[in-house]
């Protein structure tokens, strides 16, 4: 598997862990991480809700629906789960956008959505 970058946050800080329950990641380690090999970017941490996991279903990704033979138990409101940056922007777009954790959320989403974005719907803004 090939290296992942450095682990910073979009707030230039140490990222910090997205959700172990459900595990996720494009390493499943946890984090929002991402390297050459994850093509998706999946670097954002949000906090899944109905609204959201429908949209992602209409859209092709069905994120709710358990797939055993993959090991994954599908998602529910509530839970927290690295999306795809471009999937993130496209929910905005949409008015569906989740909340999500800037300090678990990668500094390379940075590459496809603006902070000034991804701060609104930030549940955890930094207080000056």
């Amino acid at each position: 598997m090939s290296e992942k970058e450095s682990s910073v946050n979009v707030l230039g800080e140490a990222l910090q862990s997205c959700s172990t329950a459900p595990m996720t990641g494009f390493w499943r380690d946890g984090c929002c991480d991402t390297g050459p090999a994850d093509r998706g970017r999946h670097t954002v941490c949000a906090e899944m809700t109905a609204e959201f996991l429908a949209m992602s279903k209409y859209l092709g990704n069905d994120l709710s629906t358990p797939r055993p033979e993959y090991g994954f138990a599908g998602l529910n409101p509530g839970d927290q789960w690295c999306l795809c940056a471009a999937r993130f922007l496209q929910a905005h777009e949409e008015g569906a956008a989740p909340r999500i954790r800037l300090a678990a959320t990668h500094i390379r989403t940075l590459d496809i959505v603006p902070l000034s974005i991804l701060q609104l719907y930030a549940t955890d803004l930094p207080t000056e």
